[in-house]
């Protein structure tokens, strides 16, 4: 694993596919270093919030997270109980429901796809998150990555670029009472400075470059996760570390294939 600091104002370079563990890479393990929200809570910032529970499918999810996830090196508790809650199969178009809980990306419409289990616990523990912390997703698609950053905090913003995406995205949120949850539709390339700044950004589309409007919105101190790399070729999963300066840290993870990220609406309604 490669590190290096740069400028806020300086290129950023990386690496893209569909949510997908590329075959043959052995991942580092990720496992907790810190009790989240005893570390950081105060009286000030903590909300009480309830995400929704489920019971369909409950064995098949638990069985997806042991095999998929934890077993493949993600083993932070925390990151494995939100992804045993979430009901993937909820997230994706009923032909494809019968394969949620396989360890494999998904088709969702519009040329997007939901990301392989695996990726979203990896991704998502990257952000080191407890429930002080403010979050933005830059993608959307159908929810699943949210309503799982969701079971470990409430401050969760989305933004879709994909119109019938963000609102079917939206709808399903309220269905299903994930009703902490932030969207908008939008240029994800712009970020949500109304909202700004950020404790952690994950993006689940891939751009050649990290968006300066998004390095700007991240507090000091905060997190960036973002694969990177040229559409149809093999991306870099990256955390990007902001220190109190406003200079970066990179650290490039795993070789992935994401869709690529999109500047406009290219998607009939």
């Amino acid at each position: 694993m490669k590190s290096v600091s740069k400028k806020i104002g300086s290129i950023i370079m990386g690496g893209v596919t569909f949510g997908l563990l590329l075959p043959g890479i052995s991942a580092p393990a990720l496992t907790s270093t810190l009790s989240r929200a005893q570390a950081t809570d105060t009286p000030e910032d903590t909300i009480s919030w309830q995400p929704p529970r489920f019971s369909e499918r409950e064995e098949e999810r638990h069985k997806m997270v042991r095999e998929g996830i934890e077993q493949q090196g993600v083993t932070d508790p925390e990151v494995l109980e939100a992804m045993r809650q979430v009901p993937r199969h909820l997230f994706v178009p009923e032909k494809y429901q019968q394969f949620a809980y396989q360890n494999r990306p998904l088709p969702i419409g519009y040329d997007q796809t939901i990301s392989q289990p695996y990726i979203v616990g990896y991704m998502t523990r990257m952000l080191d998150l407890d429930s002080s912390k403010k979050v933005l997703e830059i993608g959307t698609g159908s929810g699943y990555q949210a309503a799982v950053l969701a079971e470990l905090t409430p401050r969760v913003f989305t933004i879709e670029i994909v119109e019938a995406l963000g609102k079917q995205a939206r709808r399903l949120f309220d269905k299903l009472g994930y009703d902490t949850i932030e969207t908008k539709i939008g240029d994800g390339y712009r970020g949500w400075p109304e909202h700004a700044p950020f404790d952690a950004i994950i993006l689940t589309a891939a751009p050649e470059k990290i968006p300066p409007p998004l390095i700007e919105q991240l507090k000091p101190g905060g997190i960036l996760v973002a694969p990177l790399g040229a559409a149809g070729q093999t991306q870099t999963l990256t955390k990007v570390t902001k220190n109190k300066e406003g200079d970066v840290e990179i650290e490039r993870q795993l070789p992935v294939r994401f869709v690529p990220m999109t500047r406009q609406n290219r998607h009939p309604q």
